[in-house]
C-alpha cells in the first residue's frame, strides 16, 4: 500500500530540527489479514458465481421458460410428467397431439366445477375404492350426441336400444319398472320372479307373452289372476292342459265314463264334472263353496 507523508509546520513555534514526518497506512499482521478477506471474499465469489451457473444449467433456464415447462403464446406448456403440490387453476388443460393425458395421485382425484362465488357446483371424486360424482344431472353422449345414458332426482334414462344385464343374479327392481319391451338373449331363458311379494304385470293396451321356441311356465304360491276389465282372455294353443282341476261329484250307480264336462263358478272357480246326458254342473255346485 502506497505510504502517504505529510508535513505538518507550525507557524507559532519555531522548529530547530526541521520538518516533522508521520508515516499513515496499514503494516504488519493488519496488513496481511486485510489481504486474506480480500481473498477470501473473491473466492466466494467465483463459487457463489460457479454455483448460479451450475443451477441454470440443471433447470435447464432458457429464454422461453425453465426445465419441462415453456412459456408459449398460448400458454404454458409442460414435457415430461410434472407434479404439482397445490391447486392448479387452469381455463384448459390438454395433451399434446397424438398423446394421452395421464393424472396420477397417491389418494385420489378430484375436479371442481365453481361458480363466480367459488361454490362447488359440480365434482368428480376418483379414489382408491370409488368414483363418485356430484352434480344436478349425469349424461353419457355418444360423439354423434346421441344420449345413452343420463340421471337425476326425478329419473333415470337409458337411451340405448338394448340394456344388457349379465350378471348371474339378474336384474333387482325393488320398486315398478315401466318398459315396451322385456326380451331374453336369443337361446336364453327370460325369468320374472318375485320371491316374497306379488308379481303384477300392467298395461294400458294389453299384455302379450310370447314364447315362440320354447316353453312358458307361470308359477305362483297363492293365486294366479288373469283379468281383462274390458276385452276378452284369450288363450291359443293347440292344446290347453288343466291337469289338477277338482272332480265332481258323480252318482256310484250310474255307468261311470270317463268324459267330463268343464263347469265354471260364480266365483269363476273351474271344476270338471263327469258328463252325463245333460249338464251335470248344476248338480255339482258343492265344489264351488
Amino acid at each position: 500500500m502506497p505510504q502517504e507523508q505529510y508535513t505538518h509546520h507550525r507557524s507559532t513555534m519555531p522548529s530547530s530540527g526541521g520538518p516533522q514526518v508521520y508515516k499513515v497506512g496499514i503494516y504488519g499482521w493488519r496488513k496481511r489479514c486485510l489481504y486474506f478477506f480480500v481473498l477470501l471474499l473473491m473466492i466466494l465469489i467465483l463459487v457463489n458465481l460457479a454455483m448460479t451457473i451450475w443451477i441454470l444449467k440443471v433447470m435447464n433456464f432458457t429464454i422461453d421458460g425453465m426445465g419441462n415447462l415453456r412459456i408459449t403464446e398460448k400458454g404454458l406448456k409442460l414435457e415430461g410428467d410434472s407434479e404439482f403440490l397445490q391447486p392448479l387453476y387452469a381455463k384448459e388443460i390438454q395433451s399434446r397431439p397424438g398423446n394421452a393425458l395421464y393424472f396420477k395421485s397417491a389418494r385420489n382425484v378430484t375436479v371442481n366445477i365453481l361458480n363466480d362465488q367459488t361454490k362447488v357446483l359440480t365434482q368428480l371424486i376418483t379414489g382408491p375404492k370409488a368414483v363418485e360424482a356430484y352434480g344436478q344431472r349425469f349424461e353419457v353422449k355418444t360423439v354423434s350426441g346421441k344420449l345413452l345414458f343420463s340421471a337425476d332426482n326425478n329419473e333415470v334414462v337409458v337411451g340405448a336400444e338394448r340394456l344388457r344385464v349379465l350378471g348371474a343374479e339378474g336384474t333387482v327392481f325393488p320398486k315398478s319398472i315401466e318398459t315396451p319391451n322385456v326380451r331374453a338373449d336369443p337361446f336364453k331363458e327370460l325369468r320374472l320372479e318375485s320371491p316374497t311379494r306379488s308379481l303384477v304385470m300392467e298395461a294400458p293396451k294389453g299384455v302379450e307373452i310370447n314364447a315362440e321356441a320354447g316353453n312358458m311356465e307361470a308359477t305362483c304360491r297363492t293365486e294366479l289372476r288373469l283379468e281383462s276389465k274390458d276385452g276378452e282372455i284369450k288363450l291359443d294353443a293347440a292344446k290347453i292342459q288343466l291337469p289338477r282341476l277338482p272332480h265332481g261329484s258323480y252318482t256310484p250307480t250310474g255307468t261311470r265314463q270317463k268324459v267330463f264336462e268343464l263347469c265354471v263358478c260364480a266365483n269363476g272357480r273351474l271344476f270338471l264334472s263327469q258328463a252325463g246326458t245333460g249338464s251335470t254342473c248344476q248338480i255339482n255346485t258343492s265344489v264351488c263353496l
